[in-house]
């Protein structure tokens, strides 16, 4: 699953660069530890060229109560599952980062460690999600998005069965354009373009959110520097 994400840039040109074709007038700033129910940066299908944000924690149309709020969703069920299928064809969307998070079960200890994953060089990129448009009983409407998680690449195996999808360049547009779904851009993405390092247990914290979720963590009491 992935249940954490960074997008730390406090630079709107950098955004800017990484998807140009995207209005980041609306960017509210870095944030380096990003938690289901709170806002993501997100590009809606329906609105491909503006920059929305959107609670993390997809409602089915048909919930009664609002409760069953799902962040992932399984690449392989997506045209088959009630939940999804709809939104699978119709409201695809994309949620910006640069990195998320993931934790290694340790033998002999009931604290997992958590992983930082992001690309070779930190450039950004976007994950596969989907929206849904849920109304609650009093009439009061809401947006929410899930991440789109496939089998893991030879770097994400190591520590976990799932790893979400990765797009960049084009593949962001496609994913965005009007039409059948194209199963073919929800693979894995290629270990060799990624990199991870551990970092302390302070990302457990959800209110926690700055620069020291992401610092690699002291082995044999010297600083680990993150791959150059």
């Amino acid at each position: 699953m992935c249940g954490r994400l960074t997008i730390t840039t406090q630079s709107r040109e950098r955004i800017q660069t990484a998807f140009p074709w995207l209005d980041v007038s609306d960017w509210r700033g870095g944030r380096f530890n990003v938690a289901p129910s709170q806002d993501v940066a997100a590009v809606l299908s329906e609105r491909p060229d503006a920059l929305a944000w959107v609670r993390w924690g997809f409602v089915p149309r048909w919930s009664k109560d609002g409760k069953a709020a799902m962040i992932n969703a399984r690449a392989e069920t997506l045209a088959e599952k009630p939940s999804f299928r709809d939104a699978y064809k119709r409201r695809r969307c994309l949620i910006l980062a640069d990195g998320f998070f993931e934790w290694e079960a340790v033998p002999g200890q009931k604290q997992k460690q958590p992983h930082y994953f992001r690309l070779r060089g930190g450039d950004m990129f976007a994950f596969a999600g989907l929206f849904e448009a849920w109304t609650a009983p009093d009439g009061t409407a809401s947006l929410g998005c899930c991440i789109i998680t496939t089998a893991p690449n030879e770097l994400l195996a190591k520590i976990h069965d799932r790893m979400p999808v990765i797009l960049t360049g084009d593949r962001c547009q496609r994913w965005l354009a009007a039409g059948p779904p194209q199963p073919d851009l929800l693979a894995s993405y290629p270990a060799e373009r990624m990199e991870s390092w551990k970092v302390a247990t302070l990302v457990n914290n959800a209110r926690l959110d700055d620069s020291r979720c992401v610092d690699p963590v002291a082995l044999n009491g010297k600083p680990q520097s993150p791959p150059p």
